[in-house]
Protein backbone atom coordinates (compact mmCIF):
# COMPACT_ATOMS: atom_id res chain seq x y z
CA UNK A 1 0.00 0.00 0.00
CA UNK A 2 1.33 3.57 -1.02
CA UNK A 3 0.77 5.62 2.25
CA UNK A 4 0.69 9.67 1.51
CA UNK A 5 1.32 12.52 4.17
CA UNK A 6 1.30 15.90 3.61
CA UNK A 7 4.33 18.61 4.14
CA UNK A 8 3.28 21.72 4.85
CA UNK A 9 6.10 24.28 3.33
CA UNK A 10 4.74 27.35 5.04
CA UNK A 11 3.24 28.42 1.39
CA UNK A 12 1.81 25.44 -0.35
CA UNK A 13 0.53 21.74 1.07
CA UNK A 14 2.98 19.52 -0.96
CA UNK A 15 1.85 15.79 -1.28
CA UNK A 16 4.88 13.29 -0.70
CA UNK A 17 4.23 9.66 -1.64
CA UNK A 18 5.41 7.15 1.18
CA UNK A 19 7.29 5.00 -1.59
CA UNK A 20 9.36 7.71 -1.59
CA UNK A 21 10.10 7.95 2.42
CA UNK A 22 10.02 4.72 5.25
CA UNK A 23 8.08 6.80 7.30
CA UNK A 24 9.39 5.84 10.47
CA UNK A 25 6.19 6.54 12.05
CA UNK A 26 7.06 2.83 11.61
CA UNK A 27 8.94 1.69 11.72
CA UNK A 28 10.37 2.57 15.61
CA UNK A 29 7.50 3.41 16.57
CA UNK A 30 5.04 0.18 15.49
CA UNK A 31 7.69 -2.31 15.34
CA UNK A 32 6.40 -4.56 18.31
CA UNK A 33 9.57 -6.18 18.76
CA UNK A 34 11.78 -4.67 21.42
CA UNK A 35 9.44 -3.59 24.04
CA UNK A 36 11.89 -4.93 26.96
CA UNK A 37 10.59 -6.10 30.45
CA UNK A 38 13.88 -6.93 32.09
CA UNK A 39 12.96 -10.30 31.83
CA UNK A 40 13.15 -13.01 28.88
CA UNK A 41 10.20 -14.85 29.89
CA UNK A 42 7.71 -12.46 29.99
CA UNK A 43 4.62 -12.89 27.33
CA UNK A 44 4.56 -9.53 26.31
CA UNK A 45 8.22 -9.77 25.09
CA UNK A 46 8.47 -13.57 23.73
CA UNK A 47 7.33 -15.26 20.79
CA UNK A 48 7.57 -15.33 17.46
CA UNK A 49 6.01 -13.76 14.02
CA UNK A 50 7.88 -16.50 12.14
CA UNK A 51 5.76 -19.26 10.73
CA UNK A 52 2.03 -18.09 11.22
CA UNK A 53 0.09 -20.85 10.04
CA UNK A 54 -4.15 -21.28 10.39
CA UNK A 55 -3.72 -24.54 12.25
CA UNK A 56 -0.95 -22.96 15.11
CA UNK A 57 -3.90 -19.95 15.48
CA UNK A 58 -6.31 -21.98 15.92
CA UNK A 59 -4.48 -24.35 18.41
CA UNK A 60 -3.33 -20.93 20.56
CA UNK A 61 -7.42 -19.44 20.27
CA UNK A 62 -8.51 -22.85 21.96
CA UNK A 63 -5.78 -22.72 24.44
CA UNK A 64 -6.55 -19.10 24.64
CA UNK A 65 -10.30 -19.44 24.61
CA UNK A 66 -9.90 -21.78 27.70
CA UNK A 67 -8.63 -19.39 29.67
CA UNK A 68 -9.19 -15.74 28.69
CA UNK A 69 -7.31 -14.41 31.42
CA UNK A 70 -4.02 -16.31 30.81
CA UNK A 71 -1.72 -13.66 29.65
CA UNK A 72 0.73 -15.81 28.37
CA UNK A 73 -2.04 -17.82 25.81
CA UNK A 74 -3.40 -14.32 24.70
CA UNK A 75 -0.73 -12.65 23.39
CA UNK A 76 0.42 -16.32 21.70
CA UNK A 77 -2.92 -15.85 20.15
CA UNK A 78 -2.46 -12.29 19.46
CA UNK A 79 0.91 -12.93 17.71
CA UNK A 80 -0.45 -15.72 15.72
CA UNK A 81 -3.27 -13.66 14.30
CA UNK A 82 -0.71 -11.10 13.54
CA UNK A 83 1.40 -13.34 11.75
CA UNK A 84 -1.75 -13.45 9.69
CA UNK A 85 -2.60 -10.10 9.09
CA UNK A 86 -5.82 -10.59 11.05
CA UNK A 87 -5.16 -7.04 12.42
CA UNK A 88 -8.70 -6.25 13.98
CA UNK A 89 -8.80 -9.61 15.50
CA UNK A 90 -5.75 -9.14 17.07
CA UNK A 91 -6.99 -5.64 18.63
CA UNK A 92 -9.84 -7.11 20.13
CA UNK A 93 -7.91 -9.66 22.08
CA UNK A 94 -5.50 -7.22 23.19
CA UNK A 95 -8.49 -5.13 24.28
CA UNK A 96 -9.83 -7.91 26.16
CA UNK A 97 -6.31 -8.98 27.50
CA UNK A 98 -6.35 -5.41 29.08
CA UNK A 99 -9.56 -5.65 30.64
CA UNK A 100 -7.82 -8.73 32.51
CA UNK A 101 -4.74 -6.69 33.24
CA UNK A 102 -5.20 -3.02 33.35
CA UNK A 103 -2.03 -2.42 35.30
CA UNK A 104 -0.23 -4.41 32.57
CA UNK A 105 2.18 -1.09 31.39
CA UNK A 106 3.99 -3.04 28.40
CA UNK A 107 0.94 -4.51 27.22
CA UNK A 108 -0.90 -1.27 27.12
CA UNK A 109 2.66 -0.08 25.06
CA UNK A 110 2.23 -3.27 23.00
CA UNK A 111 -1.34 -2.46 22.49
CA UNK A 112 -0.98 1.03 21.39
CA UNK A 113 1.31 0.54 18.98
CA UNK A 114 -0.65 -2.02 17.11
CA UNK A 115 -3.00 0.52 17.11
CA UNK A 116 -0.75 2.81 15.40
CA UNK A 117 -0.07 0.68 13.14
CA UNK A 118 -3.99 0.06 12.26
CA UNK A 119 -3.90 3.99 12.15
CA UNK A 120 -6.14 3.97 15.34
CA UNK A 121 -3.86 7.16 16.30
CA UNK A 122 -5.88 9.04 18.42
CA UNK A 123 -6.49 6.05 20.35
CA UNK A 124 -3.04 5.02 20.79
CA UNK A 125 -2.21 7.89 22.07
CA UNK A 126 -4.75 7.47 24.88
CA UNK A 127 -3.74 4.37 25.62
CA UNK A 128 0.09 5.32 25.73
CA UNK A 129 -0.16 7.82 27.74
CA UNK A 130 -2.27 5.64 29.83
CA UNK A 131 0.41 3.63 30.33
CA UNK A 132 2.56 6.48 30.96
CA UNK A 133 0.54 7.76 33.57
CA UNK A 134 0.66 4.19 35.45
CA UNK A 135 4.52 4.63 35.61
CA UNK A 136 5.59 3.33 32.41
CA UNK A 137 8.88 5.19 31.59
CA UNK A 138 10.75 3.40 28.57
CA UNK A 139 12.10 5.02 25.74
CA UNK A 140 10.11 2.93 22.92
CA UNK A 141 6.70 3.98 24.73
CA UNK A 142 7.58 8.41 24.20
CA UNK A 143 8.89 7.49 20.91
CA UNK A 144 5.46 5.54 19.81
CA UNK A 145 4.00 8.95 21.63
CA UNK A 146 5.76 10.64 19.16
CA UNK A 147 4.48 8.68 16.60
CA UNK A 148 0.99 8.64 17.14
CA UNK A 149 0.94 12.32 18.28
CA UNK A 150 2.26 13.17 14.73
CA UNK A 151 0.00 11.21 12.93
CA UNK A 152 -2.79 13.35 14.25
CA UNK A 153 -0.61 16.65 13.11
CA UNK A 154 0.35 17.61 16.71
CA UNK A 155 3.70 17.54 15.32
CA UNK A 156 5.23 19.71 17.70
CA UNK A 157 3.85 17.78 21.15
CA UNK A 158 5.58 14.83 19.15
CA UNK A 159 8.70 16.28 19.25
CA UNK A 160 8.38 16.91 23.13
CA UNK A 161 8.43 12.91 23.35
CA UNK A 162 10.91 11.86 20.61
CA UNK A 163 13.25 14.37 22.71
CA UNK A 164 11.74 12.27 25.88
CA UNK A 165 13.03 9.15 24.26
CA UNK A 166 16.47 10.44 23.15
CA UNK A 167 17.35 11.32 26.86
CA UNK A 168 16.52 7.99 27.98
CA UNK A 169 18.46 5.99 25.05
CA UNK A 170 20.63 8.94 23.62
CA UNK A 171 21.65 8.61 20.08
CA UNK A 172 18.71 6.13 19.01
CA UNK A 173 18.74 6.54 15.30
CA UNK A 174 15.15 5.37 15.03
CA UNK A 175 13.59 8.35 17.11
CA UNK A 176 16.12 10.80 15.18
CA UNK A 177 14.65 9.50 12.24
CA UNK A 178 11.21 9.92 13.33
CA UNK A 179 12.07 13.86 14.92
CA UNK A 180 13.37 14.59 11.72
CA UNK A 181 10.35 13.64 9.58
CA UNK A 182 8.18 15.25 12.00
CA UNK A 183 9.90 18.08 10.81
CA UNK A 184 9.27 17.44 7.53
CA UNK A 185 5.93 17.20 8.02
CA UNK A 186 5.70 21.13 8.87
CA UNK A 187 8.29 21.77 5.97
CA UNK A 188 11.00 22.53 8.03
CA UNK A 189 13.33 20.90 5.95
CA UNK A 190 16.52 22.63 7.21
CA UNK A 191 16.08 21.15 10.36
CA UNK A 192 15.45 18.07 8.73
CA UNK A 193 18.44 17.52 6.99
CA UNK A 194 20.47 18.48 10.13
CA UNK A 195 19.09 15.52 12.44
CA UNK A 196 19.28 13.00 9.69
CA UNK A 197 22.60 14.03 8.44
CA UNK A 198 23.67 13.84 12.52
CA UNK A 199 22.24 10.44 11.96
CA UNK A 200 23.72 9.12 9.12
CA UNK A 201 27.13 10.14 10.08
CA UNK A 202 26.57 7.57 13.09
CA UNK A 203 27.39 3.35 12.39
CA UNK A 204 23.92 2.95 13.76
CA UNK A 205 22.72 4.90 11.02
CA UNK A 206 24.73 4.30 8.24
CA UNK A 207 23.31 0.99 8.43
CA UNK A 208 19.68 2.32 8.30
CA UNK A 209 19.04 2.41 4.56
CA UNK A 210 15.94 4.60 5.81
CA UNK A 211 17.86 7.31 7.19
CA UNK A 212 19.59 7.82 3.65
CA UNK A 213 16.38 7.73 1.47
CA UNK A 214 14.82 10.53 4.01
CA UNK A 215 18.00 12.48 3.57
CA UNK A 216 17.71 12.22 -0.16
CA UNK A 217 13.64 13.36 -0.05
CA UNK A 218 14.60 16.05 2.22
CA UNK A 219 17.22 17.50 0.40
CA UNK A 220 15.36 17.26 -2.89
CA UNK A 221 12.85 19.03 -1.35
CA UNK A 222 15.01 21.95 -1.15
CA UNK A 223 16.08 21.74 -4.82
CA UNK A 224 19.29 20.29 -4.71
CA UNK A 225 18.12 17.16 -6.81
CA UNK A 226 21.74 16.10 -7.79
CA UNK A 227 22.86 15.73 -4.45
CA UNK A 228 19.64 14.08 -3.10
CA UNK A 229 20.08 11.58 -6.36
CA UNK A 230 23.80 11.22 -5.43
CA UNK A 231 22.61 10.22 -1.65
CA UNK A 232 19.82 8.17 -3.11
CA UNK A 233 22.01 5.95 -5.27
CA UNK A 234 23.74 4.46 -2.41
CA UNK A 235 21.18 2.13 -1.80
CA UNK A 236 18.66 1.93 -5.06
CA UNK A 237 19.44 0.97 -8.04
CA UNK A 238 19.90 3.79 -10.72
CA UNK A 239 16.47 3.29 -12.34
CA UNK A 240 14.65 3.59 -9.15
CA UNK A 241 17.04 6.95 -7.78
CA UNK A 242 15.88 8.67 -11.68
CA UNK A 243 12.28 7.57 -10.80
CA UNK A 244 12.15 9.41 -7.67
CA UNK A 245 13.56 12.66 -9.09
CA UNK A 246 11.47 12.43 -11.50
CA UNK A 247 8.56 12.04 -9.17
CA UNK A 248 9.74 14.43 -6.77
CA UNK A 249 9.88 17.16 -9.35
CA UNK A 250 6.73 16.32 -10.80
CA UNK A 251 5.21 16.95 -7.99
CA UNK A 252 6.66 19.84 -6.49
CA UNK A 253 6.48 21.30 -10.32
CA UNK A 254 2.40 20.63 -9.87
CA UNK A 255 2.15 22.29 -6.63
CA UNK A 256 4.10 25.08 -7.87
CA UNK A 257 6.30 24.64 -4.90
CA UNK A 258 9.77 24.18 -6.70
CA UNK A 259 9.57 28.07 -8.23
CA UNK A 260 9.20 29.27 -4.84
CA UNK A 261 11.47 27.03 -2.71
CA UNK A 262 14.03 28.23 -5.26
CA UNK A 263 13.12 31.52 -3.82
CA UNK A 264 13.11 30.94 -0.36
Amino acid sequence: MVEKCMLNTGRKSVLVSGVMISLAISLAACSTKGTSVGATSDPITTGSLDGGSLRSTVAARRAWQADRKDLRKGMAYARQLQALQQDSEQLRVLEQLIKYHPDNTKLLVFYGKRLIANGQSKEAVNILKQAERRGERDWRLYSALGSALDQTGKNTQARMYYQRALKLNPGEVKVENNMAMSYVLEGKFASAERILRKANNTPKGRALPRIRQNLALVVGLQGRFDEARQIASRDLPPEQVEANMAYLKKMMSSNNTWNKLKKS
